[in-house]
């Protein structure tokens, strides 16, 4: 856990182990064009396979990317439910290609009553048909919130009757979704916006962010390369300093 880099300050100079994707600028994509707003969601889904096709083949083992928040139920109930309709359109047509990559895909969040009923099951069905697939974890956050997560989290500790004294960071973890989801290297958020968004709070807590000025669905392989490049330029400190200010020789 996070705890266990207190006081550390490395240089990274490898790829990041678990990238996640804030996929912003659909809306913007389609109204530049003179387009309604699903046009953008449509779109892209050609940026998500090259993504993933990207992530995998950097190594990355862990893909976060996150799809529909929970904020996003407000949105006009046209745009919402051509988004479902989007997603069990692309979740049917991809999951054998993500399961001939050997892909484990899973979905933080979606179980929200709202949400239609073939959709859930078509998520089940790939979470089954991929879930022995070890070759990179893709986890799609479906209606989810980072606060809720947490929330969630505190509820399952005090239903487990866990005394407070007892609870740590790695306790506390544990009682997360999927807790066998490791820390955030590396948070990706596109269209140049600059916010968390309620994404997977406790996951980024020592990430690195880079925020690409380029639209989600402009957004390609080349892109996504150049984000790792910035990443392992970067120096993570975790809460220490450099090794030069602290009577040491960089190394």
């Amino acid at each position: 856990m996070t705890a266990g880099y207190e006081g550390a300050a490395t240089r990274t100079g490898r790829g990041p182990r678990h990238v996640a994707c804030v996929m912003d600028g659909n809306g913007r994509w389609a109204e530049r064009r003179s387009l309604p707003r699903t046009a953008g969601h449509r779109a892209a889904e050609a940026t998500v396979i090259d993504v993933i096709e990207a992530a995998r083949s950097a190594g990355v083992e862990w893909l976060s990317l996150y799809a529909f928040s929970t904020e996003n139920w407000s949105r006009p109930s046209g745009e919402v439910g051509y988004l479902m309709d989007l997603v069990r359109h692309a979740v049917r047509k991809h999951a054998p290609l993500l399961h001939a990559r050997g892909i484990r895909c899973r979905f933080l969040g979606a179980d929200d009553p709202r949400l239609p009923a073939a959709l859930a099951r078509d998520f089940a069905d790939l979470t089954t048909l991929t879930e022995r697939n070890r070759r990179m974890t893709l986890t799609v956050a479906f209606d989810h919130g980072g606060r809720g997560d947490i929330v969630a989290a505190t509820r399952s500790l005090i239903r487990a009757g866990v005394p407070a004294e007892e609870i740590t960071e790695r306790s506390f973890a544990a009682h997360l979704p999927f807790p066998d989801t490791p820390d955030v290297d590396l948070v990706i958020r596109t269209s140049g916006e600059q916010r968390i968004s309620n994404f997977m709070l406790w996951q980024v807590a020592y990430a690195e962010w880079v925020f690409p000025t380029v639209l989600w669905p402009d957004f390609r392989a080349p892109h996504f390369l150049e984000c790792l490049h910035h990443y392992r330029h970067r120096e993570r400190r975790f809460g220490g300093v450099p090794a030069q200010q602290n009577g040491t020789s960089a190394p």
